[in-house]
């Protein structure tokens, strides 16, 4: 078939398996997300930042249109929330934030990556003090942008920080104001491609290449990790 058709197919191939293990976590999250404040993202903003996350993954409608159908069934069974503490290997810190059906499970997982890192989970509370909780969207940004008016329309509704490029700003505020700060920004009419809440280092801390090498073998074992939403570290 010769290169041209070998290279098409390990660009599909790769993005199949990207597709298989990022869309899992898109359901889930929007399941999360109904199951706590219910299946409309117009009063429900997380719901909202879920469907926006997996828009931008190139989710198919019918698959995030199935997945809020099927959270909104009573019968179906609630994921439980559960956010993880450690050290991994030469003391990064590591959160780890999970959705899970099955608790038992996801903490044996979740220690089974640690212990093979020669890291150790930490009682809750341990380092999360050592993390801000912050609101982050990255919006598409536009060329007659008035930046100065952005701020001063979003500043009653927690902003803290404008971050701007040529393509993309960044708007940050408390992690409390995930909500009204979406809220206003699709007042704006500005295009959302990503809402998160992130947990940003007091103190990062930089490693050396190799080091980077075995701490980032660890955290892809723990992001295949279905039941794991989101992780974060104090890497600089």
């Amino acid at each position: 078939m010769g290169r041209a058709f070998e290279y098409r197919r390990a660009a599909k191939e790769k993005r199949w398996d990207k597709m298989s293990k990022i869309f899992p976590k898109l359901t889930r999250a929007i399941t999360v997300a109904v199951k706590e404040s219910g299946p409309d993202p117009e009063i429900n903003s997380k719901l909202r930042a879920a469907i926006q996350n997996a828009k931008e993954e190139n989710m198919p409608k019918e698959n995030i249109d199935s997945a809020i159908k099927r959270a909104s069934n009573k019968d179906l069974k609630d994921f439980e929330k559960i956010t993880y503490e450690g050290k991994g290997p030469y003391g990064v810190l590591i959160i780890i934030e999970c959705a899970t059906d099955n608790p038992t499970r996801t903490t044996a997982n979740i220690k089974s990556y640690f212990n093979k890192s020669n890291g150790l989970l930490v009682p809750p509370g341990s380092i999360d003090y050592m993390f801000k909780r912050k609101s982050v969207f990255t919006i598409r940004k536009k060329p007659d942008l008035d930046l100065e008016n952005l701020e001063l329309s979003l500043i009653d509704y927690g902003l803290e920080k404008i971050e701007s490029n040529k393509e993309k700003l960044i708007i940050s505020g408390d992690f409390k104001n995930f909500g009204s700060l979406n809220k206003e920004i699709n007042k704006n009419e500005l295009t959302i491609i990503k809402s998160q809440l992130k947990r940003i280092p007091n103190t990062p801390i930089g490693f050396n290449e190799e080091q980077l090498k075995e701490i980032e073998i660890m955290l892809d074992k723990v992001q295949e990790d279905d039941d794991v939403q989101a992780v974060f570290t104090n890497i600089l």
